[in-house]
């Protein structure tokens, strides 16, 4: 790309066109969409109900920044709420944003109400992380690619492994100085990492035993993707902060934020935090909509139904070609057999058999098509990924 900036390695591939689960290219080609912009279009591309909303709203309000209050801000605010069950809303745009600020309202918190001495609040992150490329999450990164020569970076920032509850403990045992300990329900960017049954709940456990905030990083888990509304629903738990974004968007225009209790989320007051565009009135009443159409259209039960048929379909390929699946809803990744292909080779040859995809970490295809996705489309879909790697050699 000769003028363009180089952060990503794309396809080769130029999209020109969406509509649900379907993708075309400058060509006129189909695709099959099993990314769905990292579990963004949740919702299917250009969903009609949104693209209404988003026409009505653009040529109505569409800016007007935090300095007025505007009438779809309230809407979206008291339907989350109500929807998932904490005192407040605070909207932000990207998921890095939402996360950070997290992590913004967490140390407030713990020097406001738990009181932890002046510059000394810590955040504990799960190692194998993903919440973004700022100096913040790059802080929080193990993975050399991400952070490498940004330094220096922020200072107490702490790893511990994931799915480990001794870790986890003896390291909250030993620095008080703690405030909150941030992860996802499931690992997505680390190759969709599910952790042991019980993991969610010792967590809660373990923060409730040593008074620190809980941050669960539902960016990409959250909003219907894995089978639930929350992936943190699989254990009925509920953490203290709630990180939302990429669906919440429904792809159409960049929505994020964060859901907590009056006494942690009003630790920030009047000018202590704010976003030009975050709770935009496009921005809102996008989101609202968003959010109804996973609710109204039952994405969450049609995430999970259709998880079972893709989970017995992968598990059926010899060893060979794919030495394991991971999943849980409609969050998947195969883990190809390194000795068979690298990951990015298939990707080139599904594209060629009109599915599009990416690796995670070389060897790992995620499988994340819009929730809107019928058993019939599904199935046409693992038809050719099979295909695929039963005749790649």
């Amino acid at each position: 790309m000769k003028y363009g900036g180089k952060h990503f390695k794309p396809l080769p591939v130029v999209l020109v066109r969406g509509e649900d689960v379907y993708l075309w290219d400058v060509e006129g080609k189909r695709y099959l969409d099993f990314l769905a912009g990292f579990s963004t279009v949740n919702q299917g591309h250009c969903h009609p109900r949104l693209v209404k909303i988003m026409r009505e709203q653009v040529g109505k309000l569409a800016h007007t920044s935090r300095a007025f209050y505007s009438e779809p801000h309230g809407a979206l605010a008291e339907y989350l709420t109500k929807l998932l069950g904490w005192d407040k809303f605070l909207p932000m745009n990207t998921g890095v944003e939402a996360a950070e600020t997290a992590v913004k309202v967490a140390r407030r918190w713990g020097y406001r109400i738990k009181k932890i001495p002046s510059e000394q609040a810590t955040v504990v992150f799960a190692k194998n992380n993903f919440w973004g490329r700022s100096i913040a999450a790059l802080s929080a990164s193990t993975d050399s690619n991400c952070y490498t020569d940004f330094g220096p970076y922020v200072p107490r920032f702490d790893k511990v492994p994931y799915n480990d509850l001794k870790a986890l403990e003896e390291k909250f045992e030993q620095d008080p100085t703690i405030c909150a300990y941030m992860m996802e329900p499931i690992q997505g960017e680390a190759g969709v990492v599910i952790p042991d049954d019980g993991y969610l709940k010792g967590v809660r456990d373990l923060c409730n035993k040593y008074n620190v905030l809980w941050i669960a990083d539902e960016v990409q888990t959250g909003l219907c993707r894995t089978g639930k509304r929350l992936a943190v629903d699989h254990e009925n738990q509920r953490p203290d902060i709630l990180v939302l974004g990429k669906a919440l968007s429904g792809g159409l225009y960049p929505v994020s934020g964060i859901l907590a209790d009056e006494q942690i989320i009003m630790c920030l007051e009047t000018g202590s935090h704010g976003s030009t565009f975050g709770g935009s009135p496009l921005g809102n009443r996008v989101a609202l909509e968003a959010v109804k159409i996973l609710e109204e259209e039952n994405l969450a039960e049609n995430a999970n139904k259709l998880g079972e048929v893709l989970r017995k379909e992968l598990q059926k390929l010899p060893k060979d070609i794919a030495v394991e699946f991971r999943g849980r809803g409609l969050l998947a990744g195969l883990v190809i057999n390194k000795d068979f292909a690298e990951g990015w080779d298939i990707c080139l040859k599904l594209k060629e058999a009109g599915l599009l995809s990416r690796p995670a970490h070389g060897q790992i295809l995620r499988i994340s098509p819009p929730l809107t996705i019928t058993k019939e489309q599904l199935q046409e879909g693992l038809h050719i990924l099979t295909t695929v790697l039963k005749n790649y050699k």
